[in-house]
């Protein structure tokens, strides 16, 4: 299905930023040039929080990633891994899973 940009009806949405928490207005104005150059997705952060992560992104500044503590079920040690572990899914160490990996034909 062809969705007609001349007929599309644009409206103002609130978003919250990711960045800051913030809530902020996506416009129509903003919604129609996003269609015009194709993209998909909406903003997920602020314009503030944007001009940020860019002049980061310039100095090479790495945003901090949030770690996640869980226990090994191979040796019952703690540790870290940079996402959100599932449930029903085991996680392992660096040094249990690359001797997962190993054993792996």
């Amino acid at each position: 299905m062809t969705i007609d940009p001349e007929t599309t009806v644009y409206v103002d949405e609130e978003i919250t930023c990711l960045g800051c928490g913030t809530p902020f207005v996506f416009s129509a104005g903003e919604q129609e040039f996003y269609e015009q150059r194709g993209f998909k997705d909406k903003p997920k952060r602020c314009k503030a929080c944007r001009e940020q992560r860019k002049i980061d992104r310039e100095n090479g500044v790495q945003p901090k990633r949030t770690r996640h503590e869980f226990v090994c079920p191979g040796c019952g040690k703690p540790a870290t891994v940079p996402f959100q572990p599932r449930s029903g899914k085991p996680v392992f160490c660096r040094a249990c899973y690359q001797k997962q990996q190993k054993a792996a034909p």
